[in-house]
């Protein structure tokens, strides 16, 4: 589980996405109670605002951010986006208007967008064999959801000796650092996109090959599952633990607590699993359980003790589906599209999200948890259906094809069999990219 840290390289960066994580968690809990400060009572509605610009800029920048950072060294991109991060968040504790807090939020949030694609994009560069990929995948998945238990109470152990303005200068010390880290290692340069276009045509690539890919087009609908189930945890957990069981705040960091051990107990088992069962198998597997547990969600809910393991269980469907994501983009794309497929999933991820998040609310609020859970089953349900129709289960298979435009030396035709007719042919799953838009069946 832990080889890929041997990687020099690959080890700095997981620091730095441990670091980056920690400081983005500390922002959550002080632009909270920056938010009280400001608007009092209406504080939900400034983070609400806050959370819809959040989505926003991660729906409309990272497709725009993904098509040119290619342009740029990786490493001194990611530095610049580190850095920049770090000024905004030192600017927050100075704000005395909201509007001044949705400002920054939407330019720190812009910065995010480009930061988090390109960083993804970049570990399959480092770390070539897909074994050891997963496996970071897996790691990763786990600083996510560690990043969710261990925030909240770093922030309140410092809560008791400081006041919270104090917490961004922790975000701004986590940004620095991530900084720190990058700088000290080398990154693979960006490859070129395999095609040249114009700016609309770069800005579009990423979502053109992502939607032309039935792999992908299955991850798409499996976002929507995980948004779905996920919204449900985020906004209701507080109104199911606090408003419907009476129960006290301990509780509700225990709930919260069993959806990230389950997320993380699925991140554990994905590197095993898939090794012998493949992707869309597991990741299916992942979306049942999701919609399975929805619907089991108004009755689980009467009590805490039936309320606990369902969002273990949600949890864990929830690592299923996410863990094997990267591999996903990997093999769809040659490296040079990598950092716009990567920018697209981040993009259309997050355009499920910003559905279900205000759906999750309102009809709580609305119609009461109940019907909440079940509305978002269906839609659930719905996103595991179309991910088994529109991603076949022989999409993975290996294709032999022939190249009869590429020149001999093309990095793609690597080990490709060259034919006396003219062309090379070789075999690996399919693409969707520019190289194979004129290819034949061999």
């Amino acid at each position: 589980m832990f080889s890929p840290l041997a990687d020099r390289t690959y080890r700095h960066l997981f620091a730095a996405q441990l670091l980056s994580l920690l400081g983005t968690g500390l922002l959550t809990v002080a632009l909270g109670l920056l938010a009280f400060d400001l608007a009092g009572a209406q504080a939900g509605a400034v983070l609400g605002t806050a959370l819809a610009i959040k989505m926003v800029a991660y729906v409309g920048i990272a497709p725009v951010a993904g098509a040119f950072v290619h342009l740029l060294p990786r490493r001194t991109l990611l530095v610049l986006l580190d850095l920049v991060r770090a000024a905004i968040a030192l600017a927050l504790p100075w704000v005395s208007e909201v509007w001044q807090i949705y400002l920054l939020i939407g330019l720190l949030q812009s910065c995010s967008a480009a930061f988090t694609p390109t960083f993804q994009a970049t570990i399959p560069d480092v770390l070539a064999d897909e074994g050891e990929y997963t496996k970071a995948l897996s790691l990763s998945r786990i600083a996510y959801d560690m990043e969710a238990l261990t925030s909240p109470v770093l922030a309140a152990a410092l809560l008791s000796v400081i006041g919270y303005h104090w917490l961004f200068a922790g975000t701004v010390l986590g940004f620095a650092a991530s900084a720190a880290l990058v700088v000290s290692v080398l990154l693979p340069s960006p490859q070129p996109p395999a095609r040249e276009e114009g700016p609309w045509g770069r800005t579009t690539r990423g979502a053109r090959i992502y939607l032309a890919t039935p792999r992908l087009r299955g991850l798409l609908a499996l976002n929507l599952s995980v948004a779905a189930a996920g919204a449900m945890v985020i906004v209701n957990t507080v109104v199911l633990v606090r408003g419907t069981l009476g129960l006290g705040d301990a509780y509700l960091a225990w709930t919260l607590a069993a959806y990230g051990f389950g997320s993380m107990i699925a991140a554990l088992s994905v590197p095993r699993l898939l090794e012998r069962i493949a992707d869309r198998a597991v990741m299916l597997a992942g979306a049942a359980l999701l919609a399975g547990g929805m619907a089991f969600g108004p009755t689980a809910a009467a009590a805490w003790i039936t309320l606990l393991p369902l969002w273990a269980l949600l949890g864990f469907g929830n690592g299923l589906v996410l863990t094997p994501t990267g591999r996903l983009l990997r093999r769809s794309a040659e490296a040079g599209d990598r950092p716009a497929l990567f920018a697209a999933q981040f993009a259309l991820s997050h355009a499920c999200w910003l559905l279900t998040y205000p759906l999750a609310g309102r009809l709580g609020a609305i119609a009461g948890t109940d019907l909440t859970f079940l509305v978002l089953a269906v839609l659930a349900a719905l996103g595991a259906g179309l991910a088994w129709s529109l991603w076949p289960a022989g999409d993975e298979a290996p294709r032999e094809h022939v190249h009869l435009d590429l020149p001999a030396d093309h990095p793609h035709l690597a080990g490709a069999e060259p034919l006396p007719s003219g062309g090379f042919r070789h075999t690996h799953p399919p693409l969707a990219d520019g190289l194979h838009r004129s290819v034949s069946a061999a």
